[in-house]
């Protein structure tokens, strides 16, 4: 894996797995435009975790809108651009529907999607960051996100199980799972260093990255 050929480099995982921090220290390394998500622009998002069934569909829609919107630019990436780092992967974006809609809102969602997903680039690396629910609990707390802090444990698991299965299928882009349990690549600069190397030697379409150990 070429990192200076990568124009489109996408950091992923659920809430509390480090991902928006990954993605900017990886942007500063690689001179790179960032493309973060927008949550503090989603008006209905605190409102969701208060009450998910009401608030699911306008969460969902609203973030899909976003994403697809600041994605739009990227579809003609050249050489001659600055590459671009991102922390949500559009393709992902019904795990979160499929989990918090009903069956008549799904079928909406997913017409709308089908419409929108086409008009995306496609990475050229996902790296898709893993860590237990007790992990993801405990970072999330720590951030203090005021609307974050009601987010049940229950729900944290299904999510990091939802992106568990999906990754487990994913293979539209080569893909790197990386077990961030024990990185920390906001305070431990050298845990950066190793997650570049382990980019650097990737010769397949899915391989993984555990501190301590590589494969």
């Amino acid at each position: 894996m070429d990192l200076a050929a990568c124009r489109y480099l996408v950091i992923e995982g659920p809430i509390g797995a480090g991902k928006t921090s990954l993605a900017r220290e990886l942007a500063t390394r690689l001179s790179a435009d960032e493309l973060l998500e927008q949550p503090d622009d989603n008006p209905f998002l605190a409102r969701f975790y208060d009450d998910m069934p009401r608030f699911a569909l306008p969460t969902q829609l609203t973030f899909l809108f976003q994403r697809v919107d600041q994605l739009r630019g990227l579809a003609q990436l050249d050489m001659f651009r600055r590459p671009t780092v991102g922390d949500f992967l559009l393709d992902k974006d019904p795990l979160f529907a499929r989990i918090n809609l009903t069956d008549e809102e799904y079928r909406l969602y997913d017409k709308v999607y089908a419409h929108l997903k086409p008009q995306t680039p496609t990475p050229d690396l996902v790296i898709y960051l893993q860590a237990p629910v007790d992990t993801l609990v405990e970072r999330v707390h720590r951030r203090g996100v005021a609307f974050e802090q009601s987010i049940p444990a229950e729900y944290l698991a299904r999510l990091a199980d939802a992106y568990t299965r999906y990754f487990y299928q994913y293979s539209e882009a080569p893909l790197l799972i990386v077990n961030s349990e024990r990185l920390n690549f906001v305070d431990q600069r050298e845990h950066v260093e190793l997650l570049l190397e382990r980019i650097g030697s990737m010769r397949g379409q899915r391989e993984f990255f555990n501190l301590g150990r590589s494969g």
